[in-house]
């Protein structure tokens, strides 16, 4: 379906790299509600699937991650990993113990009851993904990963120029 229908938009969008940008934006959008919509029979939002995931798949040899590495892998600010981590504590998915060097760092991990619930979760989970993923060949696959990180390689560049520019960094012709 085109994305000016799906919107509901009256006028075609001329501005193919404006387009470009809603529809990876409506996208991701879509993505979010179905993730909403998959995780909530189990009583997980999908930051806290991603707080499993991580601690599963991410996790030092020890085990677990700190806060900091935590608020980093997902892009959030320690004090909003904080109050997620306060959460999940509650409801007994996972611990938190801190670092006898450093009290000011928490390392977190999973417990029992959080690797159970992710162990149920994540085969349809992956089911899922190839779901909705199947549109698109493996090739055509790579090439969003790799379309997508061109965005984000050039957002940060831009994000680095702007900064250098604010601060007289760099050289005016």
């Amino acid at each position: 379906m085109l994305l000016e229908a799906e919107l509901g938009f009256r006028n075609t969008v001329v501005l193919l790299p404006h387009k470009a940008l809603l529809s990876a934006y409506y996208t991701a959008t879509r993505l979010k509600k179905r993730a909403t919509e998959f995780l909530r029979p189990f009583g997980l939002t999908d930051v806290h699937f991603n707080v499993l995931m991580l601690l599963q798949h991410q996790s030092r040899p020890s085990g677990g991650l700190s806060q900091a590495q935590l608020s980093r892998m997902m892009l959030v600010n320690r004090a909003d990993i904080t109050s997620v981590v306060d959460r999940m504590e509650k409801a007994k998915l996972v611990n938190r113990t801190a670092i006898p060097a450093d009290r000011r760092c928490n390392i977190i991990k999973l417990t029992s009851r959080g690797k159970h619930l992710l162990a149920q979760i994540e085969p349809l989970y992956f089911e899922e993904v190839k779901n909705i993923m199947n549109g698109l060949s493996e090739k055509e696959q790579a090439q969003l990963v790799g379309m997508l990180e061109k965005i984000r390689t050039r957002i940060a560049n831009n994000k680095r120029e702007e900064q250098a520019a604010r601060f007289g960094l760099l050289k005016s012709e």
